[in-house]
């Protein structure tokens, strides 16, 4: 009987610790990468404003193939849209929107993760002398509740490693055609 109490004393403070661990950390969380892409912005542009071509170097898409994949009515620009469902558990269902488009400068999305809800994400596009420096962003509020706070800290690995793949495979695409 002393082991269980010991083990829920020990329980309890996990979960105690935690809850105040979770209070100084921030409820917004934000994931960047960029890669320089030795092209000029128009060649890049239309891949990332086009809703379709997302298929050509989705880092998702190479996670799973078999990822279903619906369009809105709109192709490309502000209101262009996609669903997709995945029963890989890392990619899940969700749907995104372009929110904003200026034309070989900026895109902005909104993505929703269902029951994770809603990220504002970004692709800006700045000229460098070596081609165009290519940023992909999304910015995620993990809300107040303890546990999502703490994931929060690993978004930057999950979803860092899924952006740089993208990126990469953005530049594979423009250095091939």
């Amino acid at each position: 009987m002393q082991a269980f109490f010991v083990i829920l004393g020990a329980l309890i403070v996990l979960v105690l610790g935690l809850f105040i661990f979770s209070l100084f950390l921030p409820p917004v969380v934000k994931v960047e990468r960029s890669l320089v892409i030795p092209a000029t912005a128009d060649r890049i542009f239309p891949l990332i404003n086009v809703v379709r071509n997302w298929e050509l170097w989705s880092p998702w898409k190479e996670q799973d193939p078999d990822i279903s994949i619906t369009y809105g009515e709109k192709d490309s620009g502000a209101g262009a849209s996609y669903s997709w469902k995945s029963r890989n558990r890392n990619i899940g269902t969700g749907h995104m929107t372009i929110t904003e488009s200026r034309p070989d400068q900026y895109i902005a999305t909104d993505t929703d993760f269902m029951n994770m809800g809603i990220a504002k994400g970004a692709f800006r596009l700045d000229p460098v002398g070596e081609g165009t420096l290519l940023t992909w962003s999304m910015t995620c509020n993990m809300g107040q509740h303890p546990l999502r706070k703490v994931m929060g800290l690993m978004m930057d690995k999950w979803v860092g490693n899924d952006f740089e793949k993208g990126l990469e495979g953005l530049k594979r695409l423009v250095v091939r055609n």
